[in-house]
């Protein structure tokens, strides 16, 4: 049988209810992919990484991440190696073709229902950036150059949690809506967003986290689909 372990970063400070999260989405995936095995567990968890990786031969390991960076260059081939596993690194789920649609389709379908023209209205792509120079903008700043290219909305905007230009600074006097541009539902989305949002008066709709979407288990499954599925377990 094919092995898939997803994999996302979860939340140190509180890690279990991503976790869960986390594996109800293999489950779904699962269900889309007969005869393939789809495992989960967060970084952030203690042992729940492991315990996905064992008994798998060479599985393919999803990162659920937004984009590609320390995390998916280093500490998860380190996780993978310190646990005597092997395995094939797919690219984050932030680089899926499919994600600019169905970003397109859910941004467009909460601006109806607000009762905004896109036209008039600016979209703010909130991602979480990093404190040290590297690499953490590019996967944000080019969805956000792809959906200026697909969507209607008078203008994209990116803002980043943890460098500049920050959430509150891009949202101030701006009217429209804001996505997180995140896998999991954690303390960036639930309380630094709203937080920054409500800082910088910004009134407009705030979408879930990308990665909530009920049809992200389709993307995944799809890639997935894709990939050369040649890893077999024991």
């Amino acid at each position: 049988m094919t092995r898939v372990v997803l994999v996302a970063h979860g939340s140190p400070s509180d890690p279990v209810p991503p976790d869960r999260v986390l594996k109800d989405l293999a489950a779904q995936v699962q269900a889309l992919l007969p005869g393939v095995q789809v495992r989960a567990g967060t970084l952030a968890m203690p042992g729940s990484f492991e315990a996905a990786l064992a008994g798998c031969d060479d599985p393919l390991i999803y990162p659920f991440f937004m984009a590609e960076g320390w995390f998916t260059r280093r500490e998860l081939p380190r996780r993978i190696a310190a646990a005597g596993a092997g395995g094939r690194i797919l690219p984050p789920f932030g680089l899926e073709p499919d994600l600019p649609e169905l970003i397109l389709r859910t941004t467009l379908a909460a601006a109806e229902q607000a009762g905004m023209n896109p036209e008039s209205a600016d979209l703010i792509l909130v991602a979480h950036g990093s404190r040290s120079p590297g690499r953490a903008k590019e996967v944000p700043l080019a969805m956000a150059a792809t959906l200026a290219r697909i969507t209607p909305f008078a203008a994209i905007r990116p803002a980043f949690i943890e460098e500049p230009p920050f959430v509150a600074d891009v949202a101030a006097g701006v009217r429209g809506l804001c996505l997180p541009f995140f896998a999991l539902r954690a303390s960036h989305v639930g309380i630094d967003i709203p937080a920054a949002l409500q800082e910088a008066g910004f009134s407009g709709p705030l979408l879930p986290a990308i990665g909530e979407h009920p049809e992200v288990a389709a993307i995944i499954a799809h890639s997935l689909g894709r990939a050369p599925l040649c890893y077999k377990g024991a």
